[in-house]
This record gives structure tokens, sequence and C-alpha cells, in this order.
């Protein structure tokens, strides 16, 4: 709690003259709602409380508008019926097996994406730090084009190879910028350099490739949640589900390790493979969304950035992201279905606003500087 000196005015004789008088208030930015269980502790500061419940509604209302809306329109009670299980026949059909698979995507893969970025940008203390800037995207798809175009494998196969290419990216880019330890700066430039390399090899794999085979993974490239089924849910969700669980138990490594490599050594963190644990597991969350729907870029540079502003933290936190992820992916989406007569990729859609956030970026930085 902040004590705040406010002026006052109090009489003195005949004269009127102002004192200074400290008033308590509490800084609601600072306030925290701290869970105890035993000896664990969860620290909650209130602000990033209320934006994930604010958020969390703003969701759930999209939601039920992308459950709704389609060539056969619904309304909200036939919707809430049909998700309770009181509307049967072919509306509970169409929202259950058709749209809600949809619709769950968006949102796991979009929480996944915005912690897998938030991740990134804490790690390397930098706003631009992405798994699509740095390669790692890119080599997802590399692994999964090897299988579509060589071995023409199942869904298990291609999730597989996109995840087993994400992570050889990782490693590369971690070894090639190694040098008596890994900076953020040099890890980005080497990232750079990775993805730009893996995109020339990506278009090669392409235009050898067959009519069919190169037009399907080009489809399949664009980032698309068009035709997911539940197992495609079931499968990805549970290993994001994995996954973010152990991203929870990084976080508050993470946490000192963006107070500076040395300040997080003389706490105790070992800063080295934490590092690497990090950079695994936000690569891991990447790799396994591009495993089901294609790239889908600029989710994770766009949405901790948001979340940040929102929650008005020093530094970057998983929640707020995860539930920004979660909100842009399913907007994105919904309007990749309705902006135009024929649904687009939502990869389409997301870039078109994480090219127009990262300009904006860009933009701000320049009028700093001057």
């Amino acid at each position: 709690m902040n004590t705040n000196t406010r002026p006052v005015r109090a009489k003195e004789g005949k004269r009127t003259v102002k004192v200074n008088a400290h008033r308590p208030r509490a800084d609601f930015g600072r306030r925290a709602l701290v869970l105890r269980r035993g000896r664990l502790a969860i620290r909650l500061p209130w602000r990033s409380v209320v934006v994930c419940t604010v958020l969390a509604v703003a969701i759930a209302a999209m939601a039920v508008l992308a459950l709704m809306t389609g060539s056969y329109a619904l309304s909200p009670g036939q919707v809430l019926s049909a998700l309770t299980g009181r509307e049967t026949g072919f509306v509970q059909e169409l929202v259950v097996q058709w749209r809600l698979p949809r619709v769950a995507a968006a949102l796991v893969f979009g929480a996944a994406l915005g912690v897998s970025g938030a991740m990134f940008q804490s790690l390397l203390r930098n706003p631009l730090a992405d798994p699509g800037i740095m390669g790692f995207s890119q080599g997802s798809y590399t692994g999964a084009l090897i299988v579509i175009l060589v071995v023409d494998g199942t869904y298990t196969q291609l999730a597989g190879g996109a995840l087993l290419g994400g992570l050889a990216t990782a490693v590369a880019v971690y070894v090639l910028a190694y040098r008596r330890g890994v900076k953020g700066f040099r890890l980005i430039v080497v990232g750079i350099g990775v993805s730009a390399m893996l995109d020339s090899l990506n278009t090669w794999l392409i235009l050898k490739a067959d009519l069919d085979q190169a037009m399907s993974a080009a489809a399949w490239g664009a980032g698309s949640l068009n035709g997911i089924s539940w197992n495609q849910v079931a499968v990805g969700g549970a290993c994001i589900a994995v996954l973010l669980l152990l991203a929870g138990m990084l976080s508050r490594p993470l946490r000192q390790m963006q107070l500076g490599d040395e300040v997080a050594a003389s706490h105790g963190v070992r800063v080295s493979p934490v590092r690497l644990a990090l950079i695994l597991v936000a690569v891991a969350l990447t790799a396994t969304v591009t495993a089901a729907s294609g790239p889908i870029l600029f989710v994770s540079l766009v949405a901790p950035q948001i979340a940040r502003r929102l929650s008005r933290s020093a530094g970057i936190t998983l929640a707020p992201a995860a539930f920004v992820g979660a909100l842009l992916c399913l907007a994105s989406d919904y309007l990749a279905q309705h902006i135009a007569s024929t649904p687009l990729p939502v990869g389409i859609i997301t870039v078109v606003l994480g090219g127009g956030y990262l300009g904006y970026l860009l933009f701000s930085e320049a009028r700093r500087r001057l």
C-alpha cells in the first residue's frame, strides 16, 4: 500500500496555508491475490486477475457469436441448449460436431501461441522475439513438408514431423548462437538468418513437388482451421496442456531472468539449462499448433505486447498473454470465415493484423528515437 502526499488547506490564525497531509491510498496495480495451500503460495496481481476475467467474458461472447453465425444461423438460446444437451437433432449436430471443434481449436491454439510468444519475449527481453521471425515456425513447416511431399504420411506422422522440425531448428539456432553463453540479441539475429534459409528450402520443396502435393502443402502452409476435427483438438490440446503446465513451472525462474542473467544466477537460477528448457517448451508449443493447423503467424508476436499493456505489468506475464492469444485467434478465424464469400485461412488474417502491428511498433520506436 502506498501513501500519497496531497495538499490540504488549514487555517493558522487569519491566514489559510497549505500543508501536506499523508493519506494512505491503495495502489490497485500493485496489490495481489495470494492463494496458499500448505507451503505453496501463488501471487496473482489484482489487475492481471481483472484483465483475465474481462478477457474470459469477451472470449465467451465471441465463442457464442462464432457458434451462432454461418450459412444456417442460430439464436443464442439454441446454441446454449445444444451445448447443455437440451437441444437434439440437426442443431445439436451443427453446434457440437461442426462448429465447436473449430472454436475450441482457435481458443487452445491461440492460448498456446500467446504463451510461446510471451516466453520468448520475456526470455530475450525484446518485443520482436517471435517464433515465426526466429525461424521456429518455418522449421516446423519444413518438417511437415517433408512428411507431406516425401512420405505422404498420416496426421500423426505430420504432427511428428512438424514437432521434430521445430525442435531441430531450435537446437540448431541455439548451437549457432552459443558463444560462452547465449545472448538474446545474438539468438534473434541467428534465428532470422535460419528463418530465411528455411523459407528458401520450403519454397524449393514445393516447386519440386507434384502439382497436387504442392497445392495441398501450400494450402496447409497458410495456416487454416478448416476441417479441424475433435481428434486433432484432443491430441493437440493434450500436448498443449502438458506444455502449459511446464511453462507455469518455469515461470518463476523466467521472471528472475528478466532482471538479467547475473541477477538470476545470484538468486540460484541455473541460467543456461533453464534458458534451454524455456526455448524447448516455447518451440514445442508453436510446433504443436503448426502440426495441427499449419503455421498461424504473428499471434505470438502481438498477444504478449497487448497483454502487457492491458495488465500494466513491468514484464510480460503468461496468463494474460494466453487469454489475449485465444481471443485474437478466435476473432481472426471468425473474420476469416465471414469477411469474404469464400472462407479464408486464419493465417491470412493474422498476418494482416500482425503486419500492421509490426509496422506500428517500428513507427513508434522511430518516433521515440527522434
